[in-house]
């Protein structure tokens, strides 16, 4: 039996297309809070996708707390979607809601028992509201991100004539990047990067007054990702950088070198 979820890319509407490319990404093809693959759950107001048990302890908690939809089941609404949308999937709401656990609180594993997702999720969405409850409206708004482009290295060649390499950043629905005023753009590869750690890192740090440097955080190179290499989050004379070495995909070849510093929004 066919459902919405796999109907067919033409009939999709726009909002719902963006929500089933979002469930396909690697860090959402696992439960948020168990790790178990293949969830098929989502808390539309936390932005997490879930596998059925961990999705009953949400349910339990109350709609306030955390709306469960199913992604094959439920009919959506449009505002449900943009909340999920917005939020960007696992990885980023983690980066929130677990940010303020103890130091290696557990997390439970997809055989864990009841009564330790319970313990998990309820303590998360605890110390998550808490962290976002003064701007739970605008969650985005926590912070400003200053990108800086090393260098491009290996890039691919294309017709140097008509389209000069240039930069497009893109978060949410926010956009930045040089216009290539001459003609048509030559695709000259993209790579996706996770901010969970600059995140954590930064409502961990981003108001604290440390004037030495250390590192705060690490996003490990893994096959799933784009990095060449570890990349660190470090406090350097008290702001917040890390430094990426990214490998271009969907291109023959092609490196690009970043340097992202968390901004607190009074600056």
């Amino acid at each position: 039996m066919s459902s919405q979820y796999d109907r067919p890319d033409k009939t999709v509407p726009g909002k719902w297309k963006k929500l089933r490319d979002l469930s396909m990404k690697s860090d959402n093809r696992i439960c948020a809070d168990c790790s178990a693959p293949d969830p098929k759950w989502v808390s539309a107001n936390i932005g997490v996708f879930l596998c059925l048990k961990c999705s009953e302890v949400h349910r339990s908690l109350g709609v306030d707390t955390s709306k469960v939809l199913s992604l094959t089941l439920d009919e959506w609404s449009e505002s449900d979607m943009e909340s999920v949308i917005e939020v960007g999937g696992n990885s980023y709401a983690n980066s929130i809601y677990e940010a303020f656990l103890p130091r290696n609180y557990p997390k439970p594993k997809p055989d864990s028992s009841e009564e330790d997702r319970t313990k998990f999720i309820s303590s998360a969405s605890t110390f998550g509201s808490k962290s976002t409850k003064k701007n739970v409206e605008t969650r985005q708004f926590i912070g400003n991100l200053k990108v800086k482009v090393v260098r491009g290295s290996k890039l691919a060649v294309r017709d140097m004539l008509t389209s000069d390499p240039y930069v497009v950043l893109m978060l949410g629905q926010q956009q930045v990047y040089d216009h290539d005023v001459i003609s048509a753009d030559d695709i000259m590869g993209e790579a996706e990067i996770d901010l969970q750690a600059m995140i954590t890192a930064a409502l961990a740090f981003g108001d604290s007054d440390i004037p030495g440097n250390m590192q705060v955080g690490k996003w490990l190179k893994t096959s799933d990702n784009a990095l060449v290499e570890d990349s660190l989050v470090n406090i350097v004379n008290g702001r917040i950088k890390q430094e990426l070495h990214l490998k271009l995909q969907n291109v023959e070849s092609g490196e690009m070198e970043l340097e992202l510093e968390w901004l607190p929004l009074d600056e």
